[in-house]
Parts: structure tokens; sequence; C-alpha cells
């Protein structure tokens, strides 16, 4: 008897704990439903989660769930915050007072993917560059590479003086007022053809190099031109005497001479040399300072053929250039033969494909030198890419130059598309005649042939007309 009644003893207690526990639990679970009604109206009432709260099945762990609730709409409440903090951020013009002051500031425009810089020293950043918002470049129609002046907020006294000032005020672009730049043709609208308009070369009788190429590779205003050349046969010598040419005879162009990856004694050598604007990065630079001294150049002489002006770019070398951006680009995973990746070349293209002579008026010319013979296939690569899409050639032989024969031209490879429209019918007969007999000869003797006469006449008239007396020839019948 006594062991039965301890065995009811006990399963009443356990009765008892299970009812008491039960009770437990309802209470908790009526506890937190009285905080999801008092949460309720708090929420956001687009949400048709919340509106469906009060119908969703409750279990032990409904504290989870809106605790992850809770947390959800403390994120949006944040995403909220943070995108009203950053529109206003990039929207935002600098603000000015009247006891501001205000220094005048002016350079070169660069445009980055969200933002700008004045360039105050060159083409390549510096400490004294000028922040340019997105919606000052919008609103005033700012390209890359406009020439622009305005005025920076000078920092007050005992003020945390900021990395780069910003753009307070905008005067000039290009010398104009902001509201006649925003109608400027766009560079890519203007209508190419082919060079009509001559630039002659020819300045003192005793510089042969000018007076060869203005009689085996005439150049014209839009011309796009390639000095092919092997290492050390003179084509730096060929490009000082070109731009001082250009100087001389054609005053009205802008001269830039670009140098990428150069040696710093032929940059000095250049800019001593030379009457133009040099632009240089040399070879102890990293390749993204050849990448965007050549962008800023290129992109400076299209703002200034908009304007309707004759622009010469003498580029040294589109080879060197090739391979800065083929270590400077992102890599696209077809790789070419050499290491080329095939994405590195169209930087260069687009750079050399911008010579053009433009129908109303105004001209990009560009001469750009490109390396062959190097040992390198990377540089074959890129020379290849190039051929033939330029209109003018002018092959440099390392042959003639080791024998120290200069200017070290090639006079039968060498040469012009659409000669006949820079030439006189005249001049253009008597230089084909010329030409039939150089080719009948070896490079080496053509040139020695050609320079001999040419050293004995004061000008490339008085040679043709030279020319023409001693050749004979179909056209002399006529």
């Amino acid at each position: 008897m006594k062991k039965d009644a301890l065995v009811e003893a006990i399963a009443d207690l356990q009765a008892k704990n299970r009812e008491a526990a039960k009770a437990e639990r309802e209470a908790r679970r009526e506890a937190r439903n009285n905080r999801k009604k008092e949460v309720k109206p708090a929420a956001s009432t687009t949400q048709d989660s919340d509106d469906d709260s009060d119908d969703a099945p409750s279990n032990d762990r409904g504290g989870r769930n809106d605790r992850f609730d809770r947390n959800d709409r403390s994120r949006g409440r944040n995403r909220d915050r943070n995108s009203r903090d950053r529109a206003p951020r990039e929207e935002r013009e600098p603000v000015i007072s009247e006891d501001d002051v205000l220094v005048p500031v002016s350079g070169l425009l660069d445009i980055l993917d969200s933002y700008g810089f004045i360039r105050t020293s060159g083409y390549l950043p510096g400490p004294n560059d000028v922040y340019v918002t997105m919606q000052q470049v919008r609103k005033n129609g700012l390209r890359k590479g406009d020439v622009v002046t305005g005025q920076v907020r000078q920092p007050r006294e005992g003020e945390t003086k900021q990395k780069f000032n910003a753009l307070i005020t905008l005067e000039t672009v290009n010398g104009m007022t902001p509201e006649e730049a925003r109608n400027r043709v766009e560079f890519g609208k203007l209508t190419p053809l082919y060079p009509q308009e001559r630039l002659r070369l020819e300045t003192e009788p005793n510089i042969l190099t000018t007076r060869v190429i203005d009689l085996i590779a005439p150049i014209g205003k839009g011309q796009r031109g390639l000095i092919v050349s092997p290492p050390k046969a003179g084509k730096t010598m060929v490009l000082q005497s070109i731009a001082n040419a250009i100087t001389t005879n054609n005053p009205e162009c802008h001269l830039m001479v670009v140098l990428v990856d150069e040696r710093p004694e032929e940059v000095t050598d250049m800019q001593r040399s030379v009457k133009g604007e040099v632009i240089a990065s040399t070879f102890d630079r990293p390749a993204d300072d050849h990448t965007t001294i050549a962008e800023l150049a290129i992109e400076r002489a299209k703002r200034l053929v908009e304007l309707g002006h004759d622009v010469v770019v003498l580029l040294d070398s589109i080879t060197r250039l090739g391979r800065a951006y083929n270590i400077a680009a992102p890599a696209s995973g077809r790789i070419l033969s050499g290491g080329v990746d095939s994405a590195a070349l169209y930087p260069p293209k687009k750079f050399f494909g911008a010579a053009r002579n433009i129908e109303d008026g105004g001209s990009l010319t560009i001469l750009a030198t490109a390396l062959v013979d190097t040992g390198s296939r990377m540089d074959e690569v890129i020379f290849e890419e190039f051929k033939g899409t330029g209109n003018m050639e002018l092959i440099l032989d390392r042959r003639l130059a080791d024998k120290r024969i200069f200017p070290a031209v090639n006079v039968v490879a060498s040469g012009t598309r659409k000669e006949e429209i820079l030439m006189g019918s005249e001049e253009l007969n008597i230089v084909w005649k010329l030409r039939r007999v150089l080719h009948a000869l070896e490079p080496q003797a053509a040139l020695e042939l050609l320079l001999e006469k040419m050293k004995g006449t004061k000008s490339n008239v008085e040679f043709l007309m030279q020319i023409q007396k001693t050749t004979s020839g179909p056209d002399d019948s006529k």
C-alpha cells in the first residue's frame, strides 16, 4: 500500500510540473504577441509582411524572427540615410561666403570616372590640382583636354587644408565663355577628308632631311603618317627636323611633341631644339604616366581642332605606347603572340586614328614613329597592327645608318597615298620620273644618287628642273 501511494504522489507531482510549464509557455507566448502589437504601428506600412504579422503562426523561436525583422528595418533605415548622404555629395556645388578670398587658377581639365581635375602643373597629376565636380562638368559642357580658368577659395587662417581645392567659379573655357563653349561641335561628328593642303618642310639648302621628305613622302594637313625605324637609324633627328620645319614654314600650326617612355637626355634635347609644346614621360616613370600624358595630349589636340585650328602631333613612339597600355590596361584574357593583350592595342589605335583633315576647317596631323627589328616579338605584333593604317610611310634603313648615310631613308619603299592631291601636275610628273629612276637602283645607290644631286642645288624646285632636263620618259612626247 505504501508503494502504491508513493507512485501516485510522484505521478501527481509530474502532472503539476507539466501544467506549470505549459502555463509558463502560454505566458511567454502572450507576452511576445503583446510586443508585436506594440511594434507594429512603428513599422513601415508599405511592407506586406508586417501587415500580416498577426496571422503568422507563432512558435517557441518567435523572438528570433522578431529580431531579424528589427535588423531588416534598421538596415533599411541605414541604407536610406546613406543614400541621402551620397546624393548631395555628388551634386553639391561649393558654397562661398562674403568673407572668402578667391584665388585665380588655370590649367588643363582631366576628367576621370566620376570627377575631374584641373592639372595646374602640366599633363601629369600634381599637388596643386583643383577638384571639379561632375555637376560642373555637365552643367558647362566641359570636355577632357579643355584649358579652363576659374577661382578657388583660399583656406582661412587656422583652417585645415584639404588635399585638393575645389573649383568655385568657372570663368573661361579655351578662351571662350562657358555659354559659348557649350555650343561646340564634337570631334567625332566632324567629317574627315584626305589631306589637301600641303605642309612644306623645305627650309635651308643644306638641310636635306626635309627636302627628301618633301619629294619622296610629302605631308599634308591631316596626314596620318608612320616613321618606321629600327634602333639607331636617326628617327629622333628626323623628328626634330620635321618639327623645326613646321614651326618655320607653318607658324599657324600648333605643334605638340609627345615623347613616351623616352630617355631623359632625349627629352631635354627635344625641349631645347624644338619651338613647340613638348609633352614627355621618361622611361623611369610608371606605365600609367605614359598612358595618362598620351590620352590628355590627344584630347587637347581634339579640342583645338574643334575650334578650327591646325594641330600637328609628333609621337615617339607608338610602339612604346602600345607596351605601356599592355602593362597598364586591365587584362582581357585574350593574349596575342608576343604576350600582347588584345585590349591593349585599341587605345593606341584610337590615338593614331584621330588624325584627319576636317571638311569645314581645322586638321589634326599625327606623325608617329614605329620601332622594328628590335628583336622583340611584341614590337613586331604592334607594328603589324598599325601597318597600313596610315596614309603616309617614311621607312628608315639601319644599313644606311650604319654606313653613316643620313638621312637613312629608304626612298624606294617610302611614299604617300593620294600624293596627287598635294602636288601640282607638273611637279607630280617630274617626281614620278625621279621615282622610276630610283626604283631601278638598290636602296643605298638610290639614296646616294639622290643626295648627291640635291647637294648641287639650292632648292627642290631647282632640283626638279634639273631632273626634267636630264631625264626622258613617256611624258616627254606629250
